[in-house]
């Protein structure tokens, strides 16, 4: 490998779906992964396989389809480590991530019992052990084999040295040094690089990579900090999705390297022309909206608005853009679908967007567009991508939305009837509200026997225009954990039931999920 190229490691369905309300489910994470790979990336952390049911098959089915280098995280104990090999076994190319807590803070906060040692010198020495025994069991399964010490950026840089020249000397062939809180500066977490390549001896054996939070705002020059001084992987998410702020975001990062040839003399074999279609997949999937003003695919990142920076454009793009659009994949074609458009065209047009459609599903989706297309007359790219989200999402659904009708005037009190099915059972309900929304909420409730805290509605046209795709998402709370939901119609009420059917349906699938984990734990045991 070139000494100036650098190595991308998305984590996207790892860590950026830890980000609050952007589960996905199995088939969701797979059409993204298939669209990674479009963008070659080299690495594609898949998930967490101990940590659930739909964990483990989303990795294994991603491993066993996807081109690329796929990785499963572990804890650094066995049953993390087998849960990821047994899930990457029919990988080509595998990867097993695992990882030890190093800074003081996650030491004394993580492993507090007396268990790991009565004082920090002594829990600092069961850490060490764990960390060489967890990367050479991981050994015994893959020759690629990543260690992360958690927390990175506030350990102490002696320890953290200790850390990582035990890790490479158990077999660890990358060594990562996150920044998981987003805690250091740029200068600071650059010299953090340059000092572990001073002072670990056998650091030419692994490649350093780094994994930046962007709490600050700083997770990309953080980033970029860390390959001037030394890293060749850096490990971000489209978008910068991830948990609290965020992660590095791929886009950014990748393009700044583009971008910035005449102090950056590094490269990353990523596809540039596939970013944006990347991007508005994930945010369909997810449901994150990404903000108009977003670096490189924010939908305002190549408007301009005032005169001055107009007529400068016009006369020479270079006056205010520093990149072209058609640079990250974004075409202003011409080409629109309509109600007498064929299922070549329609499947033609999803391929060009990043969608990999069998002629099976190509049947149910056909149907649906058509459907939609009676209502829009003109279908856009975006349309499309919100109507591909919601089909896939139909395949884990339990509860289907199958007839509404809402009453409501400004002197009447609102009312919605609608019917769910569940299975072969069609339940009819209907109730009252604040509203026609309340009221459709209530009435979904009323036919489940359920009652959930609704934490957040957001409403957005996906499409301009009278006509265009309206997308709801809910965000409820139950038992603890929140569950964000997003349905999509040309009617807003009709969308609003939807999205909340979705995000109940992501409840259930959760419930399940901890019924077959809790089993699995019992069964165990008995063994």
């Amino acid at each position: 490998m070139s000494s100036n190229r650098i190595l991308i490691f998305d984590t996207t369905l790892r860590d950026g779906e830890q980000s609050p309300g952007a589960s996905l489910n199995v088939h969701e994470k797979l059409e993204i992964a298939h669209q990674l790979a479009k963008l070659k990336v080299d690495v594609i952390e898949a998930g967490f396989p101990v940590s659930s049911p739909a964990q483990f098959e989303a990795v294994k089915r991603i491993a066993d389809e996807v081109d690329a280098i796929i990785a499963g995280l572990s804890r650094a104990n066995e049953k993390d480590i087998k849960a990821a090999a047994d899930s990457l076994y029919s990988a080509p190319r595998k990867r097993i991530h695992t990882f030890s807590s190093t800074s003081d803070y996650h030491i004394l906060g993580k492993f507090g019992h007396e268990r790991y040692g009565s004082t920090l010198q002594e829990k600092r020495k069961t850490i060490l052990k764990m960390s060489y025994d967890a990367v050479a069991y991981a050994k015994t399964f893959t020759d690629d084999v990543e260690f992360s010490a958690e927390d990175a950026g506030r350990t102490d840089i002696g320890y953290l040295a200790e850390v990582i020249e035990t890790a490479i000397e158990a077999g660890a062939a990358t060594v990562n040094i996150p920044d998981t809180t987003g805690y250091t500066l740029p200068f600071e977490y650059g010299e953090k690089i340059a000092e572990l390549k001073r002072r670990v001896k056998n650091i030419d054996k692994a490649i350093i990579s780094v994994h930046c939070h962007n709490d600050l705002g700083l997770a990309v020059a953080n980033s970029i900090s860390a390959v001037q001084n030394g890293a060749r992987q850096v490990e971000c998410t489209i978008n910068g999705i991830g948990e609290r702020a965020g992660n590095a975001s791929l886009e950014e990062f990748v393009m700044a390297l583009n971008v910035r040839k005449d102090l950056l003399n590094y490269y990353a074999n990523i596809n540039t022309h596939e970013i944006y279609n990347t991007s508005k997949m994930v945010s369909a999937f997810t449901g994150m909206l990404v903000q108009r003003n977003k670096a490189i695919v924010g939908e305002n990142a190549f408007s301009h608005e005032s005169g001055i920076h107009q007529d400068g454009v016009l006369k020479n793009r270079e006056t205010y853009e520093i990149m072209t659009p058609e640079s990250v994949g974004i075409i202003n074609n011409k080409i629109v679908l309509g109600r007498h458009s064929g299922r070549h065209g329609l499947k033609s047009r999803l391929e060009q967007l990043g969608y990999k459609v069998s002629e099976e599903e190509l049947q149910h989706i056909y149907d649906a567009f058509t459907e939609l297309a009676d209502k829009k007359k003109e279908v856009f790219d975006d349309d499309l991508r919100m109507l591909m989200g919601d089909e896939i999402q139909k395949k884990d659904e339990i509860y289907e939305l199958v007839y509404l009708q809402v009453h409501t005037g400004t002197n009447s009190i609102p009312n919605a009837v609608v019917r769910i099915k569940i299975g072969d059972r069609v339940i009819e309900e209907a109730a009252t509200g604040d509203g026609s929304v309340d009221a459709v909420f209530n009435s979904i409730e009323r036919a489940l026997g359920i009652k959930s805290e609704v934490e957040s509605y957001q409403v957005r046209s996906v499409t301009s225009g009278r006509e265009a795709m309206g997308e709801v998402l809910v965000r409820i709370r139950s038992g603890g954990k929140s569950f964000t939901g997003r349905g999509i119609s040309t009617d807003i009420i009709e969308a609003s039931a939807k999205s909340y059917l979705s995000a109940l349906n992501q409840k259930e699938q959760y419930a399940k999920e901890v019924e077959t984990l809790n089993q699995n734990e019992k069964l165990s045991e008995v063994i």
